[in-house]
């Protein structure tokens, strides 16, 4: 059964007006039984009107019942506003708690119900992100431990001499960097999520954020025999949106893309109105069927994925560019990787 939803003005003028009409009410029948039995002009003085009122008891308890009534309808008023406003205190009180269930009260007062869906939004998310957190920090923490007991491992094998120091140390500077590449990814991720972080948008030209991406990454691959293939709508392609995190977004991408190209690199950009489009196009086996529907998932690795935490810094990324990105495989082989930005 649906309820009727009204104002807590609306609500509150309703009452204060029904109490002013009994009391209009109570205050006529007063006076029509004060001129029915005793007529005008009776009581001359105030002593016969004192010696009136002792004698009317009837008319002093018309008199308390209408205040009597006034006071019962004021507490009533009173209590339907405070009673729904102490239900949402306490819900909110559960809430910094870190009880992030919904709650299922229903009001008939407007504002309030406008209030508590907004509260149950607010409650639905937190608790996401309440659980995105915990997963993060086991990931992390699985992440963290599996290279530091590499590290450990051969270290200990070098101190007691039964591991070739020269191969055992060449691992733990795999292992270190690997680590340090780690860290950093995660230090990203928690500058990115970080709500205070100011960030200032600017105009930036995709088009030489793409090639100094690419110039940083070219040692890495030429030392696998990459080429990197410009396609490129216009000469100068701009956007309004935070340099640095477009330019991590484009890094990413590419080096996602080396460790899965066989020979070439394809990278793209395109515009049209208000929206702009980033490709990175390599020649590999393209994404595991598995993994695809995981693919911007952070910390879901393809079997020969690094840290699985690139790939989501650049969904986030098109995210706070009021866009996304999407992967798919093509039908020649390989992947390809779209960031959409719209201002």
């Amino acid at each position: 059964m649906k309820t009727t939803k009204i104002k807590i003005r609306q609500r509150i003028l309703v009452t204060f007006r029904l109490v002013l009409f009994i009391s209009y009410l109570l205050t006529g029948i007063i006076f029509s039984i004060a001129v029915e039995i005793f007529p005008v002009g009776r009581y001359e003085h105030s002593h016969q009107l004192a010696n009136f009122l002792a004698r009317n008891q009837i008319l002093l308890a018309i008199l308390l019942m209408m205040f009597s009534v006034t006071l019962i309808a004021t507490h009533l008023l009173a209590s339907s506003i405070t009673r729904p406003i102490e239900k949402l205190d306490k819900f909110a009180l559960e809430i910094g708690k870190g009880n992030f269930i919904p709650n299922d009260f229903e009001f008939k007062e407007v504002e309030l119900e406008d209030l508590n869906n907004a509260l149950n939004q607010s409650v639905r998310q937190l608790g996401i992100y309440d659980n995105e957190q915990k997963t993060f920090f086991q990931n992390v923490s699985h992440e963290l431990r599996t290279p530091l007991m590499s590290i450990q491992c051969y270290a200990e094998g070098i101190a007691c001499g039964i591991m070739d120091p020269q191969q055992a140390s060449a691992t733990i500077l795999q292992e270190t960097e690997k680590l340090s590449e780690l860290v950093t990814d995660l230090l990203y991720i928690a500058k990115i999520d970080n709500i205070t972080t100011a960030y200032t948008k600017q105009e930036v030209d995709l088009i030489a954020v793409i090639h100094e991406c690419a110039n940083r990454q070219q040692a890495v691959a030429s030392k696998k025999n990459i080429q990197f293939i410009f396609n490129f709508q216009a000469k100068v392609i701009t956007f309004t949106g935070i340099k640095e995190l477009l330019a991590r977004a484009v890094d990413n991408l590419i080096s996602n893309a080396i460790r899965y190209a066989k020979s070439r690199i394809t990278l793209g950009c395109f515009q049209n109105g208000r929206q702009v489009k980033i490709s990175v196009i390599d020649d590999g086996q393209g994404i595991e069927p598995e993994v695809m529907p995981h693919v911007f998932e952070r910390f879901h690795k393809g079997s020969t994925g690094n840290t699985g935490i690139g790939l989501s810094i650049v969904n986030s990324i098109a995210k706070q560019h009021n866009g996304g990105v999407v992967a798919k495989n093509l039908d020649d082989g390989g992947a390809m990787f779209t960031i959409t930005l719209e201002e």
